[in-house]
């Protein structure tokens, strides 16, 4: 019979063989797997015998559980038994539900802190002054379109400029991107739905990292150009140039105006440089997606711990994915800088309730058939490892989708959890560089901010190495702690920020990944 160690809390190195679980918290009712066990397989510290096969990342009970009892993970109720369970079981959705969502009283103690700024920890970027004073960290001409009606020639403007080989001559300009979208009419004009699409490309209008726009319309549509100029300068939106099918004479007219309005922005556009500029002028958005059993183990908590470097240097972080973390809430609640701040953190998941009943789902719909290969059960587990992201820093604020980030310091925007809707959200709300954690492997990247991707587990990092920026795999093993990989997360963000490329810009990612909330009905 084979016979391996057990490690609590956390993984350390040394002689012998490599642990095969992790206990997260001595109160957990389960451990993770950091292999494949084999029924038979002896663990010696846990004193159990692994009774079923457990695959690498899901939960084996470390003690015996009656039918309903709650389970616990990170010292946190995940769930409930739906059948009796024995030690040494694998544990997954044939027999843990989500169960009662009373919050667990467990972390009741929970204090908000930031770290001490470590000695030589880097507090500029070089980045780009734009006239306003906002700080970019890419330099981007966008051509939007009001409507998905003039997608095409959104797409066709983009596309020309970049063959056309104008961009060679202009090498501070990043490149001509198109955002397009499937809406834009068919809606009510001043319904919610209609508000959250204007609200969403006035923030891109806005965003620093285009240092022009031009606003494609067909001429006819719910979402008319006119009226978008005219939220523009509600919200105090630079010049953007506009433009519309109908007005042009049609397809091929509008393509060679808007052509013409982008040759004519080249020269300024480039004219910019870059120069040093503080941190505390990052906007860092917090994305998860493909989450597995590891996620919550070294990536999240990893990015924590950057995102609380950036906000005790005066940045600004945004956590967001409101079904990712139903279950944990009060977990930031706790953290909340007032309890005004707190109350609407609560709104936002009770509205997300009512929504997700109207619409015949349940919150617990939320974990996909990939998380749960990787080892994700309930929403309250995958919630629990997704709140990490936030570190331990005061929530200071919490916002609607899209709408702009003003106050320092971590806050919370109320997003999907669908990764591309997610991030556009944040974008359009300020973000000027992008962390996303994955343990399945997603293949991400958004215009115009640069996204890193941080792999869960070394594994990933080795199968994937063309898309992911940084490996956090080291930390499950025990060969580099938390505190570690967040520094390098840290100092990559800021690599970034000042023109590092990411995995994903040299793919070519973010020209189809603007996605913007989709609300009300289609008429």
């Amino acid at each position: 019979m084979n016979t391996t160690g057990a490690t609590t809390g956390t993984t350390t190195a040394g002689p012998g063989p490599a642990p095969a679980v992790l206990r997260l918290h001595p109160d957990d009712d389960v451990a993770v797997a950091l292999r494949t066990l084999d029924p038979g397989l002896t663990l010696d510290a846990l004193e159990l015998t692994v009774a079923d096969p457990v695959p690498h990342g899901h939960k084996i009970a470390v003690r015996d559980l009656p039918a309903g009892a709650a389970v616990r993970k990170y010292g946190q109720v995940i769930g409930v038994t739906s059948r009796p369970v024995g030690r040494g079981e694998h544990v997954h959705a044939h027999n843990l539900r989500i169960g009662s969502l009373a919050r667990d009283a467990a972390g009741a103690d929970l204090v908000a802190r930031l770290p001490e700024l470590p000695a030589g920890l880097r507090l500029t970027f070089d980045g780009y002054r734009r006239a306003e004073g906002r700080a970019a960290t890419r330099n981007y001409i966008g051509v939007l379109s009001s409507v998905n009606c003039s997608a095409t020639v959104a797409r066709l403007v983009a596309d020309q400029v970049t063959r056309s080989g104008l961009l060679a001559d202009h090498p501070n300009v990043d490149g001509v991107v198109a955002l397009t979208h499937p809406t834009g009419c068919g809606m009510t004009p001043d319904g919610s739905g209609m508000e959250m699409l204007r609200r969403t490309l006035s923030g891109y209008a806005a965003h620093p990292n285009f240092a022009a726009v031009i606003v494609v319309g067909l001429g006819c549509e719910v979402n008319a150009v006119a009226d978008l100029t005219d939220r523009f300068a509600r919200d105090g939106v630079g010049s953007a140039q506009m433009l519309t099918i109908q007005a042009a004479g049609g397809t091929r007219a509008a393509v060679r105006d808007g052509v013409a309005q982008v040759r004519a922005l080249l020269p300024e556009v480039n004219a910019v440089r870059r120069e040093p500029l503080p941190v505390s002028e990052l906007v860092l958005g917090l994305q998860c997606g493909g989450s597995d059993g590891f996620s919550g183990i070294s990536a999240n908590p990893a990015l924590g711990v950057a995102s609380d470097l950036l906000v005790a240097a005066g940045g600004v972080s945004v956590l967001g994915e409101t079904p990712e973390i139903y279950g944990a809430e009060h977990l930031l609640a706790r953290r909340a800088a007032t309890p005004e701040v707190a109350q609407r953190l609560y709104d936002r998941i009770q509205w997300w309730e009512r929504y997700t009943a109207a619409n015949d789902a349940s919150m617990d719909n939320n974990p996909s058939p990939g998380n749960k290969a990787g080892g994700l059960t309930t929403i309250l587990e995958k919630s629990l490892g997704a709140v990490a992201k936030g570190g331990q820093a005061p929530l200071a604020g919490v916002y609607e989708y899209a709408e702009p980030v003003r106050t320092p310091g971590l806050v919370f925007m109320d997003t999907p959890g669908y990764d591309p809707v997610s991030v556009t959200g944040m974008v359009a709300g300020g973000a000027n560089v992008l962390c996303f954690t994955t343990g399945r492997g997603s293949v991400f990247g958004c215009k115009p901010v640069p996204c890193l991707k941080l792999a869960t587990t070394s594994d990933l990092y080795r199968r994937m190495p063309d898309d992911m920026d940084l490996d956090c795999g080291g930390i499950v093993g025990g060969s580099v702690t938390v505190e570690e990989v967040g520094r390098r997360i840290y100092d990559a963000v800021i690599d970034v920020a000042s023109g590092e490329e990411t995995a994903s810009e040299r793919l070519g990612f973010g020209d189809n990944e603007f996605a913007p909330w989709q609300l009300g009905a289609v008429m």
